[in-house]
C-alpha cells in the first residue's frame, strides 16, 4: 500500500515545475525588468537640437569651402587687377598727354599769331618812319632823286597820284627854290594786320625858300599813311596830306 505522504510530494514537485516553466506576460513584467541589460548599447535618439547642430556644421563647412574658393579666385584674379591698374594709369597719362599737346599747340598758334601781328605792326611802323623823311626832305636843285625816292616807296593810288602831279610839284619847288630838311619824325600805328596798316605821321621841318628870304623857318607836315605789304615790303598806298610843305 503506497504512502500518502509520497503521493502528496509528487504533485507539489510537478506544481513547482509548472510554475517555473510559466513566464509572466510582458504587461506583468515590472518597469525595472524592461530596461535593457548593461551589456546592450543603447541607440542614440535624434533630437531637433542635434539635427540643427549637424546642419549648422554642414552649412559652416560649405561656407568655409566657398570662402576658400573665393579666396583662391581672388588670389588668382589679383595679378589681373594688378596688371589693369598700370593700364588704366597709362591710359590716363595718354589722355593727359594728348590734352597737354593740344593745349600747347593752341597756345603756340595763338602766340604765333600774336607774334606775327606784333611783327607786322613793328615793320609797318618802321616803314612809315622811314618813308616820312623821304617825303619831307627835298632840294629844288636836285628833284630827280627826290621824286625817284618817293615813287620807290609808293604803290597803288598814292604812286599813281604822285606820278600824275609830279610835273606841277616840280615847277612849284623849283620856282620857289625850296629846300626842306626833316628835323623830327614821329610815327604811330593806328591799326594793322599782317598785310596792311594805317600810320599817323608827324614830321618837323626846317624850310628855306624865297618866301623865307633864304632864312630857315620851322614847319610841320602831318599825314595819315596807309601801307600795304607786297612781296615782303611795306609800301605806302595812300597819303591824305598835301605833299607841298607848309611854308611860312
Amino acid at each position: 500500500m503506497s504512502d500518502p505522504t509520497d503521493k502528496d510530494a509528487v504533485p507539489a514537485e510537478g506544481a513547482n515545475s509548472a510554475a517555473a516553466e510559466e513566464k509572466p506576460a510582458p504587461s506583468e513584467v515590472p518597469a525595472a525588468a524592461q530596461k535593457p541589460a548593461a551589456s546592450e548599447t543603447p541607440r542614440a535618439v535624434a533630437s531637433p537640437t542635434a539635427g540643427a547642430a549637424a546642419g549648422g556644421d554642414a552649412t559652416r563647412a560649405k561656407t568655409s569651402t566657398a570662402e576658400a574658393e573665393g579666396e583662391s579666385s581672388t588670389t588668382a584674379g589679383e595679378p589681373g587687377r594688378k596688371l589693369s591698374r598700370p593700364v588704366i594709369a597709362l591710359a590716363a597719362a595718354a589722355v593727359l598727354l594728348v590734352a597737354a599737346i593740344a593745349t600747347s599747340i593752341t597756345l603756340f598758334i595763338q602766340n604765333s599769331n600774336h607774334t606775327a601781328l606784333e611783327d607786322a605792326r613793328a615793320e609797318a611802323q618802321a616803314a612809315a618812319c622811314t618813308y616820312a623823311p623821304v617825303l619831307a626832305e627835298y632840294d629844288a636843285k636836285n628833284l630827280d632823286a627826290y621824286f625817284q625816292g618817293v615813287l620807290d616807296g609808293a604803290t597803288g593810288d598814292w604812286k599813281q597820284q604822285f606820278a600824275d602831279t609830279s610835273k606841277e610839284l616840280r615847277d612849284v619847288l623849283s620856282k620857289g627854290e625850296v629846300i626842306s630838311k626833316a628835323d623830327d619824325v614821329q610815327c604811330a600805328i593806328k591799326s594793322a594786320d599782317e598785310t596792311s596798316a594805317e600810320a599817323i605821321v608827324v614830321i618837323g621841318q626846317t624850310i628855306t625858300s624865297l618866301g623865307t628870304q633864304g632864312k630857315p623857318a620851322p614847319g610841320q607836315l602831318s599825314m595819315v599813311m596807309r601801307l600795304q605789304k607786297i612781296d615782303g615790303r611795306w609800301l605806302v598806298n595812300n597819303v591824305n596830306s598835301p605833299l607841298a610843305p607848309n611854308q611860312p
